[in-house]
């Protein structure tokens, strides 16, 4: 972990000293989450919340390249026996690299790029089972967002998960298509200084 976390720093770095405009900020927001596939029957949407930093890299005219580092609350709620309700709280520490377009005037702009997770817990009805889950976790992002201020923006943001929750072994690919993965839609607030 702490190679990926100091890889993905140098990788920031460098791209830094080699951009032409660098801002920084700080985001946060609301997380509406689940788990899609696999065996998983009547689930619902757990909420959560995100925060973190970020660097917009300045590339050419309106595209820019945005790396962040998030703490992010993910999981699911499921209805369980006799009427009561569980829930699975999974928390990453997540990694978004996201190329940047600005439409209109740096004013609306839509994003997309690939996000690597670090799990840092697990629970279920507070029970930890962090030993049965993947301690990475690959995802892709789509999303837009409007800059009401050269500071001041907010952000929609859907996550769809690529690669399995459970840390059991998988067969073929069918299976693999089928596990289950995190899904999450962010609604964000940020502020570049």
């Amino acid at each position: 972990m702490k190679k990926i976390i100091l890889s993905a720093i140098a990788i920031m770095a460098f791209a830094f000293s080699n951009a032409q405009e660098t801002r920084f900020g700080i985001k946060g927001g609301l997380n509406l989450s689940n788990i899609v596939g696999g065996d998983i029957d009547d689930n619902k949407t757990l909420v959560g919340f995100h925060v973190g930093g970020l660097a917009e890299i300045h590339i050419v005219e309106k595209f820019y390249i945005q790396p962040e580092l998030l703490f992010s609350t993910q999981g699911a709620k499921f209805d369980g026996p006799f009427g009561s309700d569980g829930d699975i709280k999974l928390n990453y520490i997540n990694i978004p690299v996201l190329a940047k377009y600005y439409i209109v005037d740096k004013k609306f702009n839509v994003e997309a790029g690939p996000q690597l997770g670090i799990l840092v817990s697990a629970k279920a009805d507070g029970e930890d089972f962090k030993d049965y889950t993947r301690s990475t976790d690959f995802g892709f992002n789509l999303g837009a967002g409007y800059s009401f201020t050269d500071n001041f923006s907010v952000g929609l943001r859907y996550t769809i998960g690529l690669s399995p929750i459970s840390d059991r072994d998988i067969d073929d690919s069918e299976e693999y298509y089928d596990s289950a993965k995190n899904s999450n839609l962010q609604l964000s607030l940020a502020y570049k200084f």
